[in-house]
This record gives C-alpha cells, sequence and structure tokens, in this order.
C-alpha cells in the first residue's frame, strides 16, 4: 500500500520528544553467599593473627594402681596470620552532569556511589575466596594482600588433576598423579573423602561452595539423576535435575553455587570457623574539591579470618 500523498510522518517531523524508560536495569549479580554467612570481628593491626588448639588423639588407658602420677606432655598453640587488604572505589562527577536531568537516577553522584559500593562488595567477595596467598611487602609500593580461603586449606585437600596447584600454604593430602574428572561418577569419591577428612578432624562442613560448573557435576552425582516428583492430578510435572543438598554418612551438606569461586577449587566449610575481620569499616570519604566535580571515595580496609582450618577442606581439580 502507497503513502497517500504529502501525508507528514515521523519521519518528517521535528520535535517528537524521546520516549526512554525512566528505569535502569543490571543483570550484574550481587550476592555474596560467602560473605555474608561469615560474622565480622574487629582488627587491630594490618597483620591479623589467631592462635588454633587441638586436643590430644584419643586413647584407651590404662594404669598401674598405685602408680605415681607424671605430666603430660604440653603442645603450644598454633599461631596464624593473615594481612588486611585495601578495598576502594573512587567516584567523580561534573557539576553539569549533576545539574541536568536524568532518566533513571535523580543524581548522577548517588547512583554512581550506590553502584561503585555494590562492586566493592563483588571484588571483596572474589579476594575472600580467592587462591591467593597472603602478601607483606616491605616497600609501599607493593599492596597488601590478603590470603584467600584457599591457601588455609591443606589438611584436608584433594587433588583431582596431576597438574592442580596445592595453595601455597596448603599442606596435607595430595591426590598423586589425580585424574581427569569427565563424569559425576569420578567425582563422588573425592567428595567423600573430604568430607570424612573434615569430620575426623571435628569439623562439620555443612556447605559445599562451587562454581557452575561444579555444581551442575555435583547435581549428576550417582543417586540424583532419576530423582522423582508428585505431581498431583492436572498439574504439570516437574523436571528435577539439580541437587541443593547432599546427603553422606555424615549429614547434610547444602550445595551453594557462588559466582566469584575460583573454577579451580570446590570447598567443603564449615562457616562457624570463618570471619571476616575488618581493620576499617566500609565507608564513603568525599573528597576535595579539585575543579568543576564532585568526588569520593568509598573503602574499607579488611582481611580473612579461618578459624580452624582442619575444619573445612577442598578439592583441587580442572573440571572444563
Amino acid at each position: 500500500m502507497a503513502l497517500p500523498t504529502n501525508t507528514y510522518t515521523s519521519f518528517d517531523a521535528i520535535g517528537n520528544r524521546e520516549d526512554l524508560s525512566d528505569m535502569i536495569y543490571d543483570v550484574s549479580p550481587i550476592e555474596t553467599p560467602f560473605a555474608s554467612r561469615i560474622p565480622r570481628t574487629r582488627a587491630t593491626a594490618t597483620t591479623h593473627e589467631w592462635q588454633t588448639d587441638a586436643l590430644d588423639a584419643a586413647t584407651s588407658q590404662a594404669y598401674l594402681e598405685g602408680d605415681d602420677a607424671t605430666a603430660d606432655a604440653a603442645v603450644a598453640t598454633t599461631r596464624l596470620s593473615n594481612k588486611t587488604h585495601i578495598f576502594r572505589k573512587v567516584v567523580s562527577v561534573s557539576g553539569t552532569q549533576r545539574a541536568v536531568e536524568s532518566a533513571g537516577r535523580a543524581d548522577e553522584y548517588e547512583y554512581q556511589v550506590v553502584k561503585r559500593g555494590r562492586e566493592l562488595k563483588r571484588n571483596i567477595e572474589k579476594a575472600l575466596l580467592g587462591a591467593q596467598n597472603k602478601d607483606d611487602p616491605t616497600a609501599t609500593a607493593t599492596a597488601r594482600v590478603l590470603g584467600g580461603v584457599a591457601t588455609y586449606l591443606g589438611t584436608n585437600l584433594h587433588k583431582l588433576t596431576a597438574t592442580a596447584t596445592v595453595p601455597g600454604n596448603g599442606t596435607g593430602y595430595d591426590g598423586g598423579t589425580g585424574i581427569t574428572i569427565t563424569t559425576a561418577t569420578q567425582l563422588e569419591d573425592p567428595v567423600a573423602t573430604v568430607i570424612a577428612q573434615c569430620w575426623n578432624s571435628g569439623g562439620d562442613p555443612a556447605i559445599i561452595m562451587v562454581d557452575s560448573n561444579a555444581k551442575r557435576k555435583l547435581s549428576n552425582l550417582a543417586g540424583i539423576a532419576t530423582l522423582y516428583k508428585d505431581v498431583p492430578k492436572m498439574s504439570q510435572g516437574t523436571i528435577v535435575q539439580a541437587a541443593d543438598v547432599l546427603v553422606s554418612d555424615f549429614g547434610e551438606h547444602m550445595i551453594v553455587p557462588n559466582r566469584f569461586m575460583p573454577s579451580t577449587n570446590i570447598y567443603f566449610l564449615d562457616m562457624e570457623y570463618f570471619a571476616l575481620s575488618e581493620l576499617r569499616g566500609m565507608s564513603t570519604v568525599p573528597l576535595a574539591k579539585t575543579g568543576d566535580s564532585d568526588r569520593a571515595m568509598l573503602i574499607t580496609e579488611l582481611t580473612l579470618e579461618v578459624r580452624s582450618p582442619q575444619s573445612s577442606g577442598q578439592i583441587l581439580t580442572t573440571l572444563y
């Protein structure tokens, strides 16, 4: 159909108002399953230290009647430490931008402060879960780095591949030459092994924290792939392809996917023995004006406290 002659259309018009939604959509994840589950404590120096201890192994004792009492050997506590890590984001918005009318936010400066705060939260979660070693540089040109979870879980540790790197602070169980995991069946024994190791050490690893790929592998463990769910009459059925809870010989373990997990680690965590130690809590500090802009720094300084490394464990693997 032809357009009638001299019909005035939107292509010809000057001055039509724009149609811009007054919403800003952001799919970026902000959940922090690890940091949100552990308690907060106070750090008072850039080197944060704590002590751990353990009871002697249980034995069957029997003594002679009338025997003299001799002192049992005393074992000193173990002193552990981590370094505080400075996290920050800086916001700078021009006076002009704050003055113009913006869609989706009333004030660009306030919007940027909130956005950077969420980014800091994600950065903290990634650092806490990381495999980086703690670093206390002697020169001011190098930043302090906190040691991540992986570097403390060396007692209850299993390697699945020959190339898996044992964390710098980790000692203990070594999976030997390792195996390459291609099926969920191959993952069953290592999972059971690490859980048993944690339990034998006195821990209760109620949380298994994984990335998306490991989550899928765990959901395909034997006994999970053939789940059924009752379906009421006249209702649609549900196909069950995932598992949120793993039941082992030592209890129930919640499988928690975390988008900020290292892809080479599966953590078995007793959350009671972790803490986030803050030297400086999160704050927004206005910065001096040096021109036609408003500036602020969001900053915090904190570290990870692993109160009893033997309570938890990990699998080092390449699942891809």
